[in-house]
């Protein structure tokens, strides 16, 4: 191998090896905050849009199928959803303010595959992905570190320590202060407030764009990590609003289910 090619060789490698991490490291809520959300959704779908779900995913659980966007992340054939699991929008702004990725973002994806999920013009298989991935990204946009800043990549250059465990702050958020529960997604799920009519009713009423400026309005909480050693008294403030976050998700992912098959 020449030492140009052998250069070229090399800087693709840590390209690939870069992408990877940058990947990796945008996850959000983990596998149980995402399997919980799909979980407390399923109990407010209306008899006729579980059966058409039932139907479209071949009897798979949303809380299963929730994590499905993750998970293609190791098929490049997906690469082209990798920023649509976040946005930015810069303190101050509104979404409609803020500088667009050309590549997409969460809100206008969110948005965008509901439109097409009405449509019923998809195949089969469309119809299945656009499904998966509104399920994901409904709890992805309600985790507050995937509305970022545009400052630090939503928290993922924030290096803190989880338990004296090398951690960063959007790890903390997605899955550090649920999995240091040691709850599944179902006991998690069902841990979850039972909500009345009025407050169902209201958090259906919001619109995507509300979720993102809620998500922006817990940003001075989430950022208050002192010296960045984290553990019991961060959860103990914070591990409320991942509550919150992941039923409001939930109830949220139902009502715009409910709205497209019931």
């Amino acid at each position: 191998m020449c030492h140009t090619t052998l250069k070229i060789y090399l800087k693709s490698a840590v390209f690939a090896q870069l992408f990877i991490l940058l990947s990796i490291s945008a996850l959000a809520w983990g596998p149980t905050g995402h399997r919980a959300t799909g979980m407390v959704a399923e109990k407010y779908l209306s008899k006729k849009a579980k059966k058409e779900l039932q139907r479209i995913l071949g009897g798979q659980s949303l809380a299963m199928a929730s994590t499905w966007m993750d998970e293609v992340r190791s098929d490049s054939t997906y690469n082209y959803m990798t920023d649509w699991h976040w946005v930015t929008i810069q303190d101050g702004q509104t979404y409609d303010e803020s500088e667009k990725n050309p590549n997409g973002d969460v809100v206008q994806t969110i948005e965008r595959i509901i439109l097409e999920l009405k449509s019923k013009k998809l195949s089969v298989k469309e119809e299945v992905e656009h499904l998966k991935i509104l399920i994901h990204l409904v709890g992805d946009i309600h985790q507050p570190l995937h509305v970022g800043g545009g400052n630090d990549r939503g928290g993922n250059d924030v290096k803190v320590t989880w338990f004296r465990t090398d951690s960063n702050l959007h790890r903390v958020w997605d899955s550090d202060m649920i999995d240091d529960t040691h709850l599944s997604y179902t006991e998690l799920g069902e841990s979850l407030e039972k909500l009345s009519t009025e407050k169902l009713n209201a958090l259906q009423k919001s619109s995507v764009r509300d979720w993102t400026t809620e998500s922006m309005s817990f940003r001075k909480r989430v950022y208050d990590y002192g010296n960045g050693k984290l553990g019991y008294r961060y959860a103990y403030v914070n591990f409320e609003i991942v509550r919150e976050r992941l039923l409001q998700a939930g109830v949220r992912l139902a009502g715009v289910l409910n709205e497209i098959y019931g």
